[in-house]
């Protein structure tokens, strides 16, 4: 499995998202690293965040970053 630089900013961008409650969202803004505003774009069309520019995570969204934590814990 070969780890690019476009998995690595969608990896990223979900590691902002806010653990505490599935009401809180991100926003990015046109200043934003063009890498997270591209990695947005993509994860919005996978389905992973519900809005081009960040967003809420959806269901999908919610589970990929449960496996994400359990993959920084036992790595970490």
């Amino acid at each position: 499995m070969a780890i690019d630089s476009n998995f690595m900013a969608e990896l990223t961008l979900l590691s902002k998202f806010p653990r505490s409650s599935m009401q809180k969202g991100i926003k990015l803004h046109k200043d934003a690293d063009p890498s997270l505003i591209e990695a947005a774009e993509r994860l919005y069309q996978k389905g992973v965040i519900d809005s081009p520019d960040g967003g809420y995570l959806t269901d999908l969204g919610l589970d990929l970053i449960g496996h994400l934590d359990q993959v920084h814990c036992a790595l970490q």
